[in-house]
């Protein structure tokens, strides 16, 4: 294994079995609730995480396609702005888009220390190899864990820019946002950065279709989680007798996405003992996606100590990439 490469196992991080006994928990808590619901941070096992990658390449998925064009014209300005800092990415997927920052990294800084913290460890390890082959000069220590978790325990950097792309803020709720933004101000030593990508608040006719594409790719990933659950915890879910259903809801400025009961059923999780009945129409929550009005964010960071300084948008206004910088917090109690 690559001196350059710090595996999971290594930092004692989220084994896979710590994993699968987190997702039985969530499971078996989050199913006996009046409104059932499991984390979308479960969507991303191996299975999930390729669907994602191939929902970002639908058409009617707006947000991968322009924050990569904000990212591909302003990527020498975010580095130029942030310096020699360590990039500390949460939810870092395959990387795709993060290359076009490292690209420019690679022009400019002898080394280049990386640190992507997902929960999905197979893709971590499979993504950190390639770009192991792709970037000679590239230090990475990959973190296998929730991004609360990885931020507690991140390498040491003189500089850390802490990279949140993807709109991926937008599935917190509002008290999970404020843990995150917290952990954040816990973390992170003044004069370090957080460059975030945010989805903005558009019409309904662009919104919607982004989470019911034609191809029903995002049907397929809000689905395996039954299937995960199936292959995971030994449940008996019908795959075909539940369907995809997402819209918008307007007074919280979000998408709502759920796995919806085609009829009344019984499921039946063997590894929790469990069994749960369903009526028909009956759903599992499975996902938020929040639509941000930026003087909302940069008041919501403001007290955690987090600073404006640069927004890069595209000509519709649709997305934006915005740099913080870490000052100190304002209220004692952060």
């Amino acid at each position: 294994m690559d001196d350059h490469f710090s595996a999971t196992s290594r930092l004692r991080l989220a084994t896979p079995s710590e994993i699968r006994s987190a997702f039985r928990e969530d499971v078996a808590h989050g199913l006996q609730q009046r409104q059932k619901t499991i984390p979308p941070k479960y969507f991303y096992d191996q299975q999930g995480s390729l669907l994602f990658e191939e929902i970002c390449r639908q058409p009617e998925y707006y947000l991968t396609r322009t924050e990569t064009a904000i990212l591909t014209q302003h990527a020498a300005a975010i580095v130029e702005s942030v310096g020699e800092c360590a990039l500390i990415e949460l939810g870092s997927g395959s990387s795709l888009k993060t290359r076009l920052l490292l690209d420019e990294c690679q022009r400019r800084q002898d080394r280049v220390h990386y640190i992507p913290i997902d929960i999905s460890a197979s893709m971590l390890e499979a993504t950190a190899h390639k770009l192991l082959e792709e970037y000679p000069h590239l230090r990475i220590d990959a973190l296998a864990a929730d991004y609360l978790t990885g931020l507690s325990v991140l390498p040491a950097a003189s500089c850390r820019a802490v990279l949140f792309l993807g709109s991926n803020l937008g599935n917190f709720s509002p008290r999970e946002q404020e843990q995150l933004f917290r952990q954040l101000a816990h973390t992170l030593k003044p004069g370090d950065f957080l460059v975030i990508g945010l989805d903005l608040r558009k019409s309904l006719e662009v919104v919607e279709p982004a989470y019911n594409d034609a191809a029903g790719v995002t049907a397929d990933f809000n689905l395996n989680l039954l299937g995960r659950m199936n292959r995971e915890l030994h449940a008996d879910f019908d795959v075909n007798a539940f369907s995809h259903l997402a819209f918008y809801n307007p007074v919280q400025h979000q998408i709502e996405m759920h796995v919806r009961s085609e009829r009344e059923q019984q499921v039946t999780i063997r590894d929790l003992a469990l069994t749960v009945a369903f009526r028909a129409g009956e759903t599992i929550h499975t996902e938020i996606s929040r639509k941000f009005d930026l003087d909302e964010i940069n008041a919501q960071l403001a007290p955690f100590g987090f600073c404006p300084r640069i927004r890069w948008s595209d000509a519709r206004s649709w997305f934006a990439v915005c740099l913080f910088q870490f000052a100190k917090p304002h209220d004692s109690e952060v």
